[in-house]
C-alpha cells in the first residue's frame, strides 16, 4: 500500500473525469453510461463496461478510488499492468453479469406472477414504465414481488465496486497475512480474514434485503466482482505466474 502505481493513476484519472463530466451533463450522462436491465429500453452493450466509471456520489467515488490506490497498486505491481488491466475489467464484467441474472430472475419471477394474475404483457411493460397498476393485482401478487421487479427492471448499476471487489479477493489471496487498519475497526484485522467476511455481508444483505451499509447498493455485483476475481487469481497462481506469458 505505498506508491501509486501507472494503470491505477490512469483508472482513477478516468473515473475522476467521468464523475466531474456528471456533474455537467446530469441525468443524460448516467442514462447512457449507467448499467440498466437488459429489457430496459436505456440498455446499450457499451454500459457493461462504462457503468464501471460512474458513481453516485462523491462519497461513493472516494471510498472506491481509495481501495483502488490502497489495494490495487500492490496487485499491479505483483501482476504486471497486462495481466492487471485484463483482471480489473473482467472482474468488473464478471459484476455486472452477475448483478444482471440475479435482476433478471428477479423481473422473470414477477413477470410470470403478473401473467398468471391475468395481466397482458403489454400492462406490464406499462406498468414498469409508469410505475402505476390496478391496486386489485395485490389480490394476486404481493407488493414486495411487485417492489423488486420494479427495482430490476429500472435501477441502473454505477460505480466500480465490481471490479475493486475483485481486487480485494486477489491482495487476499496474494497478501493474506497482511494486517489492515481500518477506520471504523478499532483493531487490526488479517486480509485473509477481513475480505471473505467483506463478502459474506454482501452475500447476507443480498438474499435478506437488509443492508448493514445502507440502501441502493448492488451487492450481488460485488459478489460477482470477488467471484471472478478468485476464479482468475486461482488460476493464474496454479498455472501462469512465473512464465512471462503476458509481461
Amino acid at each position: 500500500m505505498g506508491r501509486i502505481t501507472e494503470t491505477v493513476k490512469v483508472l482513477i484519472i478516468i473515473n475522476v473525469l467521468f464523475f466531474a463530466g456528471t456533474l455537467f451533463l446530469g441525468d443524460r450522462a448516467y442514462q447512457l453510461l449507467s448499467l440498466y436491465f437488459i429489457k430496459n429500453e436505456n440498455f446499450q452493450l457499451w454500459q457493461i463496461v462504462s457503468h464501471m466509471f460512474m458513481h453516485g456520489g462523491v462519497m461513493h467515488i472516494l471510498f472506491n478510488m481509495y481501495a483502488l490506490w490502497a489495494f490495487g497498486s500492490p496487485i499491479e505491481n505483483y501482476l504486471g499492468k497486462n495481466k492487471f488491466i485484463f483482471f480489473y475489467f473482467s472482474a468488473g464484467i464478471g459484476a455486472a453479469i452477475i448483478h444482471t441474472l440475479v435482476n433478471y430472475f428477479a423481473y422473470q419471477s414477477g413477470f410470470n406472477s403478473l401473467l398468471e394474475a391475468g395481466m397482458t404483457p403489454e400492462a406490464i411493460q406499462t406498468m414498469l414504465n409508469t410505475g402505476k397498476y390496478d391496486t386489485s393485482i395485490l389480490n394476486n401478487v404481493s407488493k414486495d414481488t411487485l417492489q423488486t421487479m420494479f427495482e430490476a427492471f429500472n435501477t441502473p448499476a454505477v460505480g466500480a465496486s465490481g471490479a475493486i471487489y475483485g481486487v480485494l479477493v486477489a491482495f487476499a489471496m496474494l497478501f493474506p497475512n497482511v494486517s489492515l487498519f481500518l477506520l471504523f475497526v478499532p483493531v487490526p484485522i488479517k486480509a485473509k480474514y477481513f475480505i471473505p467476511v467483506l463478502i459474506g455481508i454482501d452475500l447476507f444483505s443480498g438474499f435478506t434485503g437488509y443492508s448493514l451499509f445502507g440502501g441502493g447498493i448492488a451487492h450481488f455485483a460485488h459478489v460477482g466482482g470477488a467471484l471472478f476475481g478468485f476464479i482468475m487469481m486461482w488460476y493464474w497462481k496454479k498455472n501462469l505466474f512465473n512464465q512471462n506469458r503476458w509481461d
